[in-house]
């Protein structure tokens, strides 16, 4: 049995390296991948989704439209190993935040999975 660190690493209970399963690492990977900003990886700089540029643009039926195709492209690029990007949904609130709901399949298993992103 292998041994999957979580991340961001870190320590439990001052001596127990945090560990995690595949549903939660595909999350995980998901998330760095959506606000991992374009550039700050230095190895590779094209990976990111580039999802923080547009918070300060008008949230409107457009942005949305934006935001779903930017997401469906970036996953489908960075995570063709672990997943297949089924649908991705925003839906804005009055408060002007959205909310990004991404459906997957896991790889090899074709198990269906999601993950609801606030931001």
């Amino acid at each position: 049995m292998s041994v999957r660190l979580d991340f961001p690493f870190r320590i439990q209970n001052g001596h127990v390296l945090s560990q995690t399963n595949e549903d939660d690492i595909i999350r995980d990977k998901i998330i760095q991948v959506l606000f991992t900003t374009p550039g700050e990886r230095v190895n590779v700089p094209e990976f990111s989704c580039g999802l923080l540029q547009f918070v300060f643009e008008p949230n409107n039926d457009i942005l949305a439209a934006t935001l779903e195709f930017t997401i469906m492209e970036a996953l489908s690029r960075w995570m063709k190993e672990d997943i297949i990007v089924e649908t991705v949904n925003l839906k804005s609130s009055p408060n002007g935040s959205i909310t990004a709901e991404i459906i997957y399949k896991k790889k090899p298993d074709l198990s269906r999975q999601g993950i609801r992103i606030e931001y």
